[in-house]
């Protein structure tokens, strides 16, 4: 899977440093930038998947950074500031901005912030280029075909090797209904035999870890009378 690229725009090198420091521990590629207009010039070369852009910076602000931006890109944008009036400007301007931090920050809610936006933006662009073959996206629901670690909306769920099968042939297929019938003999390979409730037991026990309401499912669809589907 391709590292998330985060671009820093921080003209006090100390803080763009310790921002460098936990976001690469925490496995990110960043990108570091001390005024607007080299942020700009980097976004005009580099695919980034989030901005962490400070307010104050000599010049060209953050302000203005984050509506040029915001322009032709909808890239998250967390605002960083010294000052807590500087929240009401944020909150005032329709800059763009998608969460901010007043300094001091504690680094470790940054990488909370970090975490969020990156989810969020990930689910809402499937087709991002963070995403390789081997990840399947559906909604809040990530399943990596390559090591079988399955996250819905960032939380990790443990499933079988057949609760796993049965979850990705059916989101390789969105949209398609299965029947219990036709997921039996793709997952197990053996001959189907009528009142086998096989595939309802194992859809029921991944419903209750994928699900928030396994009574009122939100990826794994019954079609009465016909299948199970997962939709798009």
């Amino acid at each position: 899977m391709k590292k998330e690229k985060i671009l820093v725009v921080e003209d006090e090198k100390e803080i763009s440093d310790l921002i460098e420091i936990y976001l690469v521990n925490d496995g990110y590629e960043v990108l570091k930038a001390y005024n607007g207009e080299e942020a700009l010039n980097i976004l005009k070369n580099e695919r980034v998947h989030l901005i962490v852009l400070d307010i104050m910076m000599p010049g060209m602000d953050g302000l203005e950074v984050c509506r040029r931006v915001r322009e032709n890109n909808n890239i998250p944008i967390l605002m960083l500031s010294a000052k807590s009036e500087d929240m009401d400007k944020i909150l005032g301007l329709t800059t763009g901005a998608d969460d901010y931090l007043t300094k001091p920050f504690n680094p470790l809610e940054l990488l909370a912030r970090v975490k969020s936006q990156l989810r969020r933006y990930i689910y809402l662009n499937p087709n991002s280029e963070i995403n390789d073959d081997n990840d399947i996206n559906i909604k809040g629901l990530t399943i990596n075909k390559k090591t079988h670690e399955v996250t819905v909306y960032g939380r990790k769920v443990d499933l079988t090797p057949i609760e796993f099968d049965i979850l990705a042939l059916l989101s390789q297929n969105p949209g398609r209904v299965f029947s219990g019938e036709e997921i039996f003999k793709e997952i197990w390979k053996e001959k189907y035999f009528e009142g086998n409730n096989t595939v309802m037991v194992h859809i029921r026990k991944i419903r209750e870890k994928i699900e928030d309401n396994p009574r009122q499912p939100q990826f794994i669809k019954t079609v009465w009378g016909v299948g199970y589907k997962i939709e798009n």
